[in-house]
């Protein structure tokens, strides 16, 4: 029998607090049912193991992050939209860096095509069609904004821009005029 109040819901937004707190690959059933009081037993009613878990949380993550992207891109284009849609990430990352981590998770095939993930790919090709990029270029810049955006928050978050100058932010802003700027003039091969 379930316990009392327990979601699948809550259990997962329980576990994205979770991992916020101590780091996504420290997020486990057990210790789950620890913040809860319960014996783990109790939640299998819930979640199938922590990898369940896990990807549910994964799932959320991507959710929130596409909500806050879609609201940060309405009604911007170009460069406004890119530097809008980057600093949602980056601002996600510094909020919630467990939940970040968690959107990062290899999803199967099947669930990958089911969830945010593919808003956020949709919204990454909208702010490029105000480069007027054409196929495949258009899915090399997707890759190069995701390895970027991804790339920097990462070190920074790892505190590996902490040890000198000039300030994370004057970098940031320096990134995003240069990937304006090459997106406005990507190479032709």
């Amino acid at each position: 029998m379930p316990h009392a109040g327990l979601t699948t819901e809550r259990l997962t937004r329980a576990g994205a607090e979770l991992a916020d707190e101590v780091g996504f690959e420290q997020v486990t059933v057990s210790e789950l049912a620890r913040r809860f009081d319960v014996k783990v037993a109790s939640l299998y009613s819930h979640l199938k193991n922590s990898q369940d878990l896990k990807t549910r949380i994964a799932l959320l993550a991507l959710e929130e992050l596409a909500d806050r992207a879609a609201d940060a891109l309405a009604g911007r284009a170009g460069k406004d939209a890119l530097a809008a849609f980057a600093n949602v990430y980056r601002g996600y990352a510094r909020e919630h860096p467990g939940r970040y981590a968690a959107a990062q998770l290899r999803l199967d095939p099947e669930t990958a095509a089911a969830s945010a993930g593919v808003r956020h790919a949709q919204m990454t090709r909208a702010i490029l069609r105000g480069y007027d990029l054409p196929e495949p270029d258009q899915t090399h810049a997707v890759r190069l904004l995701g390895s970027v955006f991804h790339g920097y928050v990462s070190l920074e978050l790892g505190g590996g821009f902490s040890h000198s100058a000039p300030d994370t932010e004057e970098t940031w802003a320096r990134i995003l005029d240069a990937l304006d700027a090459l997106l406005r003039n990507w190479p032709t091969p």
